[in-house]
């Protein structure tokens, strides 16, 4: 415990009030976390602290309505491009599924992964969709092709749990977990930067058509943007299939067509709406809403998951 103590005074006296404030703002969701053990406060309490000065955390963000208390003001009214289109740019987190809401759907598996939680990757900060994104279809209505059901089951029965930060988490998973993602709006090309896996998708907004075939079919498809309106629709295409809709596993195939509806009602709020398209495995096209906030005065930062990974020589099959 001295050394726990040791530690809260050097972040204390190295970066004042704001240590703790990093530590929220990387989304850890409680300090009771922390505190588990205190080695694990004291290696957390440092890292923090160094970060404080390193990282973009609570930097005021120029233009950001604030309220008379300083805070940011996520009821005003959405910003506008120079082209007077409302302007996406931001970072944004999707809307979360509580604890409480994730057991009446998935029951006792998130007893387990409560137990096990990363701090700051713990059940609470992830929405229902990343696990199954029919959670809210009765099962017999779901659109699923047979062979799509057989190609769930094969890969599940073939799954090595080791098998850890290597598959690609793919679209729209990489925007479900635990980590933000980043828009940033220029007037001939939108890009949307993941967190997750440092991955990034490039909307040509310039005029361009999706190609009616595609030579090298991507992990995160290719896309084209045009505006509806007050609303921006993405048009994707030319996915591979090596990678999967949600934990599940619900596949799709390389004629998968996504299209992508943002609408931003005022500064704090994000519409986002995608229908999915893809014949091979669905029988009919399907559709999610996942309205996101704004996460103002911060920024997404870099990921490796292999950097420091502990957990692959414990999950070997046996």
């Amino acid at each position: 415990m001295g050394n726990l103590l040791s530690a809260v005074f050097f972040c204390h006296q190295s970066c004042g009030r704001n240590w703790f404030d990093s530590l929220r703002s990387a989304r850890l969701s409680s300090p009771t976390n922390l505190m588990k053990t205190p080695l694990t406060a004291f290696v957390w309490l440092v890292l923090s602290c160094a970060a404080a000065h390193a990282q973009w955390v609570n930097y005021p963000e120029p233009g950001t309505p604030r309220t008379r208390d300083g805070k940011p003001n996520l009821n005003a009214p959405a910003p506008r491009a120079p082209d007077g289109r409302p302007d996406l740019t931001g970072v944004w987190f999707h809307e979360i599924t509580t604890p409480a809401e994730m057991k009446r759907l998935y029951g006792a598996v998130i007893d387990e992964a409560i137990q096990v939680g990363v701090p700051g990757m713990e059940i609470g900060t992830q929405h229902k969709y990343s696990r199954n994104i029919f959670i809210d279809w009765k099962p017999e209505d779901v659109p699923i092709r047979p062979n799509a059901t057989e190609l769930v089951r094969r890969r599940g029965a073939q799954a090595d749990p080791s098998n850890v930060c290597v598959e690609v988490q793919g679209f729209p998973r990489a925007d479900l977990l635990s980590e933000p993602i980043k828009i940033v709006q220029a007037p001939r090309l939108t890009m949307i930067l993941y967190e997750v896996g440092n991955l990034h998708r490039q909307v040509f907004t310039d005029g361009r058509k999706l190609p009616n075939e595609f030579a090298l079919p991507a992990y995160m498809g290719y896309s084209v943007g045009r505006w509806e309106k007050d609303t921006f629709v993405v048009e994707t295409a030319g996915f591979n299939d090596k990678t999967v809709l949600d934990g599940i596993g619900h596949p799709h195939s390389e004629s998968l067509r996504v299209v992508e509806r943002f609408h931003r009602p005022d500064f704090g709020h994000l519409d986002y709406e995608l229908t999915f398209d893809d014949p091979e495995m669905y029988t009919k096209p399907f559709t999610v809403k996942i309205p996101h906030t704004l996460v103002p005065d911060n920024d997404i930062f870099e990921m490796f998951c292999n950097e420091n990974e502990k957990d692959r020589e414990h999950l070997k099959r046996k």
